[in-house]
C-alpha cells in the first residue's frame, strides 16, 4: 500500500492533509481496541470537503495510515507541542476522549515508536519539504496550506464548542500576517466563526516548515466537523453542508494565492 498520494500542481500552493487516513497494518490493528478500530479521531471527508484541487491547480499531499499508527503533525523527538497542556503523541495510546488505543500490554514501546517514525513519518515530510522546494524553485515561493478537522466538542482539549474555522500560523511565526489577514478577511464574509491563533495555532507542519523570511509560507486550518459531517460514527459527509462550504474553502485557498502574487 501506499503510504501517500501527492497530486503535484502547476500554482505555488500545497494543501497537506496528514490526518486523513485509516489504513493500519494489521499487525498493529490486532494489538488494538475495538474503541481505537472506530477511528473517531480521523479528519474525515477533508478530500470531499476542499473539493477538486487538481483541478484548481494547486498541489495536494494526502496521506493513508491513521493518525493512530504514526502522527504525522508531530515532531520526530515527541516533543509537545502546546507545554502545560494535555495533548497526543507521535504514536497516540489514547484517543480524544481519552480510550485506550491498545489492549494490555500491547502499546508500542520505544524501540518500536523509533521504526514507525522512520517506516510511516519520514517519507511523507520527505515528500512534503521536496513538493514544497519544486514549488519555490518553480515559483521564487511557496505557500504550504495544513488542513485538518476536529470534533466541534472535544473538552480534554478546550472548553466549550470550538469556532468553525480555527485559522493557524506559529502565532505569526509561520506565514507573514498579511496572508493571514487576506485569509481571515474572505472568511469573515461567511457564515461561519472564526479564530486565528486560538487553541490551535499550528501543529509540528506549520510551524516547521513555514519560513517566511525564505519565502515558505504556511497556514493551518482546523475546522470544527459539524459544520460539514456528523461527528457520531459512522462519521458520514453531509452534502448539503459541503455544498455551503467548499466553495469558501475554494475561495480562502485563492486568496492566500492573491496575497502571494502581490507580496511573497
Amino acid at each position: 500500500m501506499q503510504d501517500f498520494t501527492l497530486q503535484q500542481g502547476d500554482l505555488p500552493l500545497l494543501v497537506s492533509m496528514p490526518h486523513i487516513g485509516t489504513a493500519i497494518p494489521d499487525a498493529i490493528k490486532a494489538r488494538m481496541t475495538p474503541a481505537a478500530l472506530q477511528l473517531a479521531d480521523t479528519d474525515w471527508h477533508l478530500p470531499q470537503a476542499y473539493g477538486d484541487l487538481q483541478a484548481l491547480g494547486v498541489s495536494c499531499l494526502q496521506a493513508h495510515w491513521s493518525r493512530y499508527v504514526v502522527d504525522l503533525n508531530r515532531p520526530p523527538e515527541d516533543s509537545n507541542l502546546y507545554p502545560g497542556q494535555d495533548t497526543t503523541g507521535l504514536c497516540p495510546l489514547d484517543t480524544f476522549h481519552k480510550e485506550a488505543l491498545y489492549l494490555p500490554d500491547q502499546a508500542p514501546d520505544s524501540a518500536e515508536v523509533e521504526a514507525r517514525r522512520e517506516r510511516y513519518w519520514r517519507p511523507y515530510h520527505a515528500a512534503l519539504q521536496a513538493e514544497l522546494a519544486r514549488l519555490q524553485a518553480k515559483h521564487g515561493y511557496a505557500l504550504l496550506w495544513d488542513a485538518h478537522s476536529i470534533a466541534s466538542e472535544v473538552p480534554r482539549f478546550f472548553a466549550g464548542r470550538l469556532p468553525d474555522l480555527n485559522f493557524g500560523n506559529g502565532a505569526g511565526s509561520a506565514c507573514a500576517e498579511g496572508m493571514l489577514q487576506a485569509v481571515q478577511q474572505a472568511a469573515a464574509a461567511s457564515q461561519y466563526s472564526q479564530v486565528s491563533n486560538g487553541r490551535f495555532k499550528g501543529g509540528y507542519i506549520t510551524r516547521h516548515y513555514g519560513q517566511p523570511a525564505q519565502r515558505v509560507h504556511a497556514l493551518q486550518l482546523e475546522m470544527a466537523q459539524i459544520i460539514y459531517m456528523d461527528e457520531q460514527p459512522p462519521f458520514a459527509l453531509r452534502p448539503e453542508r459541503v455544498a455551503q462550504l467548499q466553495p469558501l474553502l475554494q475561495q480562502l485557498l485563492q486568496s492566500a494565492l492573491n496575497w502571494a502574487r502581490a507580496h511573497a
